[in-house]
């Protein structure tokens, strides 16, 4: 079918009425398409509007409340729980964010984790949240099994996702958003979906060979081997066992499973106060300066410039601001539906 350019405006306001045309609530329908067109603007199209179908579907089976009753719960000086109840996962994400942003300003940390969560798209929304109010943003999601674990050949962790961000004074903030495999399964669905080949590092099939074919690909690798794999094992540890959800080979599956079946996920949302560490003001200006230094480190051969984490997607935004996103036909004719 082509494809489509369409500005962000159009297309957060068309994710809205299909959000709201399942009874979401306005303002957890606008969170929810903010957080999809976010990935959309920065490039990132594997955790935007292409799984707006899936969400749909989940919410119509009724593995996903649209308008569940999100809880909060203290449970100590600077650390909290938010039971999202099964409804939209980037609701609960956006939620517990605002509390562990609360907790920081207030006490200098804030860690929150979230409970009977749902997939929550891309993590550096969330992080960006807490750098726009001068704050260090950490979040953490596991996800179903997915990865070939360092040793192994039968898949045992998800893609199980991190994400930090750091404000700086006159730069954009400092964005890592990273899976722990290769690439998040979601650039495979992305392919999938536009028929073209991935790089032969990406995945294997159902022998452990690797496949450039994305419809061929059963299992992903973790990137660095051993490194990949034991930091995959600590964003688990953070964002199931902690939390009392379920980890590993034992989270239910996004794709492939039971619509009708809430997913019951856990994430890990932590947020740093500068200020009650050293002299905000100075930390800005250092972070700016380590910026400033990095671009001006010598280019290797093949490159212009040396940049920090985030800033492809940085540069990517502000195109796609000015001149639209674009969208797969298909996509674009679901979302008109």
């Amino acid at each position: 079918m082509g494809e489509s350019i369409v500005d962000y405006e159009t297309l957060t306001d068309l994710c809205i009425k299909k959000f709201m045309q399942l009874n979401v609530p306005a303002d957890h329908a606008r969170i929810s398409a903010e957080v999809l067109v976010h990935a959309n603007l920065r490039g990132v199209d594997s955790h935007g509007i292409m799984r707006m179908e899936h969400y749909i579907n989940k919410i119509t089976q009724g593995g996903i409340k649209p308008n569940p009753h999100i809880t909060f719960q203290e449970t100590g000086p600077v650390t909290a729980l938010v039971d999202g109840d099964d409804g939209l996962g980037h609701v609960v994400a956006y939620k517990a964010m605002e509390e562990a942003i609360r907790l920081a300003q207030e006490k200098g940390v804030g860690m929150v984790g979230a409970v009977n969560s749902s997939h929550c798209g891309a993590l550096s929304y969330f992080v960006q949240m807490a750098a726009e109010h001068n704050l260090i943003g950490i979040v953490m999601s596991n996800t179903d099994k997915a990865v070939v674990p360092f040793g192994g050949k039968a898949k045992f962790f998800g893609t199980n996702p991190m994400a930090f961000g750091f404000p700086a004074r006159r730069n954009p903030s400092i964005i890592l958003d990273m899976a722990t495999s290769t690439v998040a399964f979601g650039k495979v669905f992305d392919y999938r979906l536009r028929n073209e080949p991935i790089p032969p590092n990406w995945g294997v099939d159902r022998e452990g060979r690797s496949v450039t074919d994305p419809h061929q690909v059963e299992s992903m690798l973790h990137f660095g081997g051993a490194k990949g794999f034991g930091l995959a094992m600590v964003v688990d540890i953070f964002s199931s066992i902690l939390l009392g959800a379920a980890f590993g080979p034992h989270v239910s599956l996004m794709y492939g499973g039971d619509l009708s079946q809430p997913r019951k996920l856990g994430q890990y949302f932590c947020v740093v106060n500068p200020s009650f560490f050293t002299d905000l003001e100075g930390f800005l200006d250092q972070i700016d300066q380590m910026i400033d230094d990095i671009h001006a480190a010598p280019p290797a051969e093949g490159y212009t410039r040396v940049m920090v984490p985030g800033e492809p997607e940085t540069r990517q935004e502000a195109k796609r601001r000015e001149h639209g996103i674009p969208i797969p036909g298909e996509c674009f004719a679901y979302l008109n539906g």
